[in-house]
């Protein structure tokens, strides 16, 4: 009994921190492995061995009581515990600090700035090519009949043109390859000669002659270039008439 009480008055624990404040964690360390009584005036977060972990949100000191070492009770252990309040504070609430004045955010305009400036320049763009394309000529195509009348009336009208049947040859062939597939332009006189009707013997006075001039030292035997002329211009009427 006696040795009991000696133990129960020989209980000694450290504290940390030394002068714990309201919701402080407190690592209480004994010389002995501990198992604290419960009680309302303070949490255990934790027990290991010979520490124990509590704390307490009450502004006041609080008693521990259990047992060391198995079997040496202990009572009246007193954690001193301290407010969080200054000496003499009246509980009055602070005032309220100003908010801190953000920077203004100039990077958002920026890039607004920046875009709008790109969809301007892109709109400018578009407009600027819609305008040239309006002031652009429009191209003129020329049936391949009215090309062919109007270079034979050229070619009869100028009887100084030193190579005018050729000329008129190479019309006729284009004319021929425009208005009839069958008739293109790559064949020779000999091939494109027998798929003419009958009725357009002035084409193959036209070759003949454009032929001559081009390859005969001799020249071409067709005497009247301009009733040639006449000729073809009259089968083209007729052919207009037909179709």
């Amino acid at each position: 009994m006696i040795l009991a009480a000696l133990l129960l008055a020989t209980v000694t624990a450290t504290f940390n921190p030394p002068q714990p404040k309201v919701g402080d964690l407190i690592t209480i360390d004994f010389a002995a492995p501990v198992t604290l009584d419960q009680s309302q005036d303070f949490e255990v977060v934790s027990r290991q061995g010979n520490r124990v972990v509590v704390r307490t949100f009450a502004p006041k000191p609080f008693v521990l009581s259990g047992v060391v070492g198995g079997n040496v009770r202990f009572t009246n252990l007193i954690v001193p515990v301290g407010s969080v309040l200054k000496q003499g504070d009246d509980l009055k609430p602070a005032p309220l600090v100003p908010p801190v004045a953000i920077p203004y955010a100039r990077a958002p305009f920026i890039a607004i700035a920046i875009a709008a400036a790109c969809a301007l320049l892109a709109w400018a763009a578009v407009w600027w090519r819609s305008k040239r394309k309006e002031l652009v000529a429009p191209r003129i195509v020329i049936a391949p009949d009215e090309r062919f009348r109007r270079a034979v009336l050229a070619l009869r009208e100028n009887d100084a043109h030193p190579n005018r049947w050729a000329a008129l040859a190479d019309e006729t062939r284009s004319y021929l390859a425009a208005t009839r597939p069958r008739l293109g332009s790559d064949l020779t006189t000999t091939e494109l000669l027998p798929r003419l009707a009958e009725e357009e013997r002035v084409v193959a006075d036209i070759l003949h002659a454009g032929d001559y001039e081009k390859f005969s030292p001799y020249g071409t035997p067709v005497a009247s270039f301009d009733d040639v002329a006449t000729r073809a211009l009259d089968s083209l009427a007729r052919q207009e008439a037909i179709s």
